[in-house]
C-alpha cells in the first residue's frame, strides 16, 4: 500500500523534535524523496527505509531548509556503496544551482560515483515530473520568494490524489494543483512574503474542495504560536491535522 511519510514538518527553523519540512512518497516500485535536509539517510533509517531503494529526488526550490542535505545524501550514498542511478527533478533555476554547488565539492572526481540524472521541469502548470504504472507526479509553479513548485501525486491503483503546496503565498496555481485532492498538504509558516498562514491554508483547501488538510512548515519550538489547526478549521470544514515528524499517511 502506498503512503506518504513526513520526515520533517518545521518551517526554516527546526527544533529538537521537528526537522525542516520534507516528505517521502512510498510506492511499490518508486521511492520518492521530496526535498532533502540535514542527514537524510538517518531519517530514512528511522522510518525503516533502505536508502538503496530511493529512486527519485524532487527538489522544490533552492532554499537551504529544502536542499541543504543533498550533498550529504549523495556523499553518504556513494560511501555506502550505492550503484543504482538516482533521478533528480526540479526547475532549471533549482538544478542549475544544485549542480554548481556540487561542483564546489568536486563530485566529478569522486571515484566510482553512481549515476545521477537531472531532469529539468518547465516552469508551467501541471508539468509531468514522473509517470509510472503506480503513480504520476505533476508540478506547478507557486508563489514564493524564488522559483518554487508545488506537487500533485496521483496514485493510479487507489484512485487517490495528494497535493503539496510547498512554500507559497495563497495563489490560484495551488488551488488548481489541489483541485479535488483527497489530501492537501499545505504550509502554514505565516501570512508574510512567500508564505501562508494556517487560515489561508484552510481557504485554499476549501476552494480546492480537498478531502482533508495537513499543515506543515509551521513555526516550532520557541517560535510556535497560536493554534494552527483551529485557525485552519475556521475556513475549512473538512478534517485538519497538524502533521508531525514521522507521521505516516496510508493511501
Amino acid at each position: 500500500m502506498p503512503k506518504i511519510v513526513f520526515l520533517g514538518t518545521s518551517n526554516a527553523i527546526p527544533d529538537e523534535t521537528h526537522e525542516n519540512t520534507h516528505l517521502l512518497v512510498v510506492g511499490d516500485t518508486r521511492l520518492v524523496l521530496v526535498d532533502c535536509v540535514n542527514s537524510p539517510i538517518l531519517r530514512l533509517q528511522k522510518v525503516g527505509v533502505d536508502f538503496h531503494n530511493l529512486t527519485d529526488l524532487v527538489l522544490t526550490h533552492f532554499h537551504p531548509d529544502h536542499v541543504a542535505g543533498v550533498p550529504q545524501l549523495l556523499m553518504n550514498m556513494w560511501l555506502m556503496g550505492r550503484r543504482r542511478p538516482l533521478n533528480v527533478y526540479g526547475l532549471h533555476y533549482t538544478l542549475d544551482r544544485m549542480e554548481r554547488l556540487m561542483e564546489f565539492y568536486g563530485w566529478a572526481d569522486w571515484p566510482d560515483f553512481f549515476p545521477v540524472a537531472f531532469y529539468r521541469i518547465p516552469a508551467q502548470e501541471m508539468m509531468t515530473v514522473l509517470d509510472s504504472e503506480e503513480m504520476s507526479i505533476y508540478a506547478s509553479p507557486v508563489r514564493h520568494m524564488i522559483p518554487c513548485i508545488g506537487l500533485r501525486v496521483e496514485f493510479k491503483r487507489q484512485n487517490k490524489v495528494v497535493a503539496y503546496s510547498c512554500d507559497t503565498e495563497p495563489c490560484a496555481q495551488v488551488i488548481r494543483l489541489a483541485e479535488g485532492a483527497d489530501i492537501l498538504i499545505h504550509e502554514a509558516a505565516g501570512a508574510f512574503l512567500g508564505h501562508s498562514s494556517a487560515a489561508q491554508a484552510g481557504d485554499v483547501a476549501r476552494q480546492a474542495e480537498a478531502g482533508s488538510l495537513y499543515l506543515v512548515h509551521y513555526p516550532t519550538g520557541l517560535f510556535a504560536a497560536g493554534n494552527p489547526v483551529s485557525e485552519a478549521a475556521k475556513r475549512f470544514q473538512g478534517p485538519v491535522t497538524l502533521a508531525e515528524d514521522f507521521m505516516t499517511l496510508e493511501i
